[in-house]
C-alpha cells in the first residue's frame, strides 16, 4: 500500500514538472516573437526610409541647383538677341555721308543725291529727312522738305540709302549765287558733316519768278542700295 502511494506521488511530480517545462517554453516563445517582430519592423522602416528619403533629397537638389547661367537645372534660358534685331537709331558717327551730282542734260532743275552708308558694324533704323544746307557766298540756304517721310527703314550694316536734293539752275547768264559747300545732318541727329558741293556752281540770284527752290526728298527718294 505504501509503495502504491509513492508511485502515485512520483507520477504527480513528473506531471507537474512536465507542465512547468511546457509553460516555460511557451513563455520563452511568446517573448521571442515580439522582439523578432520589432527587429524586423525596425529593419524594414530603417531600410525604406533611406532609399526613399535619399532619392527625394537628391531629386530635389538636382532640380533646384543653379547651373552656370544662374538658372535652375533643367530650366530654359532665352537670348535677348531676338529683341535687338532691327538695331538702334542710325547716328552721324555710324554713317559715311557722301554726295554726288545726278543732273542729266535736259532736266529742268539741277539735282544731287546725298548717300548715307551704314558703317556702324550693326543694322540701324533711319527715317524722315536729312538736313541739307547750302553754303554760299551770301550765306546759308536751307533746303525745304518735300514728300511723305515714310516708315522707319532698317539700314543693314554696309548698305546705302539716298536722298534726292533738287535746286534751280542758274540760267541768267550772270554769276548768280556761288555755292561753296554742302552741310548734311542725318535724320534726328544734331551732328553735321560738311562736304564739297558736287553740283552746278551757282544758283540764280533773287527770285526767278517760277517758284524754283532747293528741295530735299525723304530718305530713299533717290533709291537705295539694299
Amino acid at each position: 500500500m505504501r509503495a502504491r502511494k509513492l508511485t502515485f506521488a512520483a507520477l504527480a511530480l513528473v506531471a507537474g514538472l512536465s507542465l512547468t517545462a511546457c509553460q516555460n517554453d511557451d513563455d520563452a516563445a511568446g517573448q521571442a516573437d515580439p522582439s523578432s517582430g520589432s527587429s524586423a519592423s525596425a529593419a524594414s522602416s530603417s531600410g525604406g526610409g533611406s532609399d526613399s528619403g535619399g532619392t527625394d533629397d537628391a531629386g530635389g537638389k538636382e532640380s533646384s541647383a543653379p547651373d552656370s547661367n544662374g538658372s535652375a537645372s533643367g530650366g530654359s534660358t532665352s537670348g535677348g538677341s531676338g529683341s535687338d534685331a532691327k538695331g538702334g537709331k542710325c547716328t552721324t558717327d555710324g554713317l559715311k555721308i557722301t554726295a554726288l551730282d545726278t543732273f542729266i542734260d535736259g532736266d529742268r532743275d539741277g539735282s544731287i543725291a546725298v548717300a548715307l552708308t551704314n558703317t556702324s558694324g550693326a543694322d540701324c533704323v533711319i527715317s524722315g529727312f536729312v538736313g541739307v544746307d547750302l553754303k554760299t557766298n551770301t550765306g546759308t540756304l536751307s533746303a525745304t522738305r518735300k514728300g511723305d517721310p515714310g516708315d522707319p527703314y532698317t539700314l543693314k550694316n554696309g548698305k546705302e540709302i539716298d536722298s534726292n536734293v533738287s535746286y534751280p539752275l542758274n540760267k541768267t547768264g550772270g554769276s548768280g549765287i556761288r555755292i561753296t559747300g554742302l552741310v548734311v545732318t542725318p535724320p534726328n541727329e544734331t551732328k553735321s558733316v560738311t562736304l564739297a558741293w558736287p553740283g552746278e556752281s551757282s544758283l540764280p540770284a533773287g527770285d526767278s519768278g517760277n517758284g524754283d527752290q532747293i528741295l530735299v526728298g525723304p530718305i530713299g527718294s533717290a533709291g537705295q542700295g539694299g
